[in-house]
């Protein structure tokens, strides 16, 4: 289905009066869990150093170290959608919660390699299940015209939870060798707080709504917005809910099936364009690969990295919604691929290092301002209310292996290729997913969850 998506009549778009600050509020704690996921995702960076020393691990047992909550993350997005289509997405979000602090406190105090890993795998599947849950438990609570601002606070939350990651590892780093115990152990102060603040936030409507509940999805959206508003947004959810069958078949029918393989690339090229391999091995390339890094100067780039992260982030969230996901897209893409070819240059030509960390902060940033949050949002909009769960499921298990091969194949095509070979590769995965949005992903902006499922079967 190439280029933008053109709207029938029948599809007008419901729009009324917005209570921002309790749509805002469920959002942000929502998004909460991205603040989690980012630090769980980024602590290892720095504490794997001190992690080795303390247990005396192998190459391939820091692997296994590293590894294991990328394994908890597929087990989590496996069963996370799942699961909330059948008990509701702000249960599977409270269990995530719990599990984020049983994590923090295991991966603290283990006493062997074993315990550690058990305990970031309870981690990583918190992680999985939460980044199905949260973008698409707000963008059913959230108004068609700021779904796409509400949507990508998740990401915005991820980052800051990556710089935070980063800046308590440069904190911390000074207590010596038992300071990744006080890294990890960080995290469960805000997960006691998520876990707190879900118990103040609504179902979603949708949910409800497919559950049968009307009364109390119609008062979530009442709140929202107002009666009249509600009423018409409650006709629009039962229109849509009354033509779905609601079993996994259904996305592999002709309509949707257009919708799961575009969304399994998206979530698929966000990982194979390359940015995990500055985020998770910045420290590693400035001080081992470039030179003229120290431990502590590494470091403190990572921190630099992750603060462009987080203003390019919040500047995606002020375009998303007024030059739609496509435009953000495209141009993200874009601007990894100058930021890879660089980086290609960069390793070939042997370039000074602050031309190196230049152009890896042109990469990070560039995937904030488009690809990070853009693909979150458009997974949480694309895909009809009964089986969305599922389907996000799908599209966030194929990322998360995504993720994992990355990770595993980075130091290695590097080893093979030369640094310069795999930054190559990765602005062809850039140039591929500019084709794939270009000519196949639809433009959602401003319009109703129920007006974009119509679509696929137009």
């Amino acid at each position: 289905m190439p280029g933008p998506i053109h709207y029938s009549a029948k599809s007008a778009t419901v729009h009324g009066p917005v209570n921002i600050v309790y749509v805002g509020l469920a959002a942000l704690v929502a998004a909460t869990s991205g603040v989690l996921f980012g630090f769980d995702i980024a602590v290892i960076n720095g504490a794997l150093l001190f992690l080795r020393q303390q247990f005396g691990l192998s190459e391939v047992e820091t692997e296994f170290a590293a590894s294991s909550l990328l394994a908890g993350c597929v087990a989590g997005a496996a069963v996370g959608g799942w699961i909330s289509d059948r008990i509701g997405r702000r249960k599977v979000l409270i269990y995530s919660a719990i599990l984020f602090a049983l994590s923090s406190v295991g991966a603290a105090l283990p006493r062997n390699l074993a315990e550690f890993t058990v305990a970031r795998v309870l981690g990583g599947i918190a992680i999985g299940a939460a980044s199905v849950l949260a973008p698409l438990y707000i963008a059913e609570v959230s108004p068609p015209h700021i779904r796409g601002r509400l949507v990508s606070l998740n990401q915005m939350a991820i980052v800051t939870g990556i710089l935070m990651a980063y800046v308590v590892n440069w904190g911390l780093a000074s207590i010596g060798e038992q300071s990744w115990r006080w890294m990890f152990a960080v995290a469960a102060i805000p997960s006691v707080l998520f876990l707190v603040a879900l118990f103040f936030v609504p179902e979603s409507p949708r949910w409800l709504t497919e559950q049968g509940r009307e009364d109390e999805a119609r008062h979530v959206l009442t709140r929202v917005s107002n009666a009249e508003t509600a009423a018409l947004q409650m006709a629009e959810i039962k229109e849509a809910i009354a033509e779905e069958s609601g079993t996994l078949a259904e996305l592999f029918e002709p309509g949707y099936r257009k919708a799961l393989g575009l969304a399994v690339a998206l979530a698929v090229l966000q990982q194979w364009t390359g940015v995990n391999t500055v985020l998770f091995y910045g420290a590693v390339i400035l001080k081992e690969v470039v030179g003229g890094h120290s431990e502590s100067s590494a470091l403190g780039a990572n921190v630099l990295i992750g603060m462009v992260n987080f203003v390019a982030t919040i500047v995606a969230i002020w375009l998303i919604d007024k030059v739609g996901r496509r435009a953000l897209l495209i141009g993200s893409a874009a601007g990894m691929v100058v930021a890879h070819a660089g980086l290609a240059l960069a390793f070939w030509c042997k370039w000074p290092p602050m031309v190196v960390v230049a152009l890896m902060i042109t990469l990070s940033g560039s995937f904030a301002v488009g690809l990070g949050p853009g693909v979150w949002v458009v997974l949480s909009e694309i895909f009809p209310t009964r089986i969305r769960g599922r389907a996000m499921s799908i599209a966030t298990v194929s990322l998360w292996i995504a993720c994992v091969v990355l990770t595993f194949t980075f130091l290695s095509i590097a080893s093979a290729l030369g640094p310069s070979g795999a930054y190559t590769i990765y602005a062809v995965m850039c140039v591929i997913t500019i084709v794939i949005v270009w000519k196949w992903t639809p433009e959602t902006k401003g319009h109703t969850l129920e007006e974009i499922e119509r679509l696929w079967k137009e």
